[in-house]
């Protein structure tokens, strides 16, 4: 979500949790019948993993997912969307599973793949999908012609190339 700060602060939290709640069920609606793993709801984040032996390419079940999620909050209807997002896509190993202690411990994914793609969804702008070369390449025949843009992620030592794909621009 972007401006969630302004966006709860013009609200109060009651309406701001429940402007959470209902984007929390457009991006479950969408994810979860992609066969993603939702990782974790971050406050105004949701942050979720696809793993091999879908029966469609994590690739092409990840963007499908976002493209409902803008969609979902309003993108592509002609009016102003209820909630600005953006999404950020990347595609790699990580490791999945469980960290911490015996006492506090959480189930997740970690690793270089997952930080750039949580640096790629802060590069998105409302409306905006960014997605990593490695995801491009896989979704080229449905999005042609986007340009690659190098960009400077925190904690890389070199650009990084990625698409910026604006469906409903």
């Amino acid at each position: 979500m972007r401006g969630s700060t302004t966006i709860a602060e013009k609200v109060g939290p009651v309406e701001f949790a429940g402007l959470l709640n209902r984007f929390y069920e457009v991006a479950m609606s969408a994810l979860i019948p992609k066969r993603a793993i939702i990782d974790k709801m971050i406050g105004d984040e949701v942050m979720a993993f696809f793993v091999p032996a879908a029966k469609i390419p994590m690739q092409d079940a990840a963007m499908d997912a976002a493209m409902k999620i803008l969609k979902g909050v309003g993108y592509g209807t002609g009016e102003e969307p209820w909630l600005p997002v953006g999404i950020g896509i990347n595609h790699g190993k990580a490791y999945v599973g469980k960290v911490g202690t015996d006492d506090v411990n959480d189930f997740t994914a970690l690793g270089d793949t997952v930080n750039t793609a949580s640096r790629l969804q802060s590069e998105a702008k409302a409306g905006q999908i960014v997605v990593s070369e490695s995801i491009y390449s896989e979704i080229i025949t449905q999005y042609p012609n986007v340009p690659v843009q190098n960009i400077d992620v925190r904690g890389k030592e070199e650009k990084f190339g990625v698409h910026v794909i604006a469906p409903f621009d």
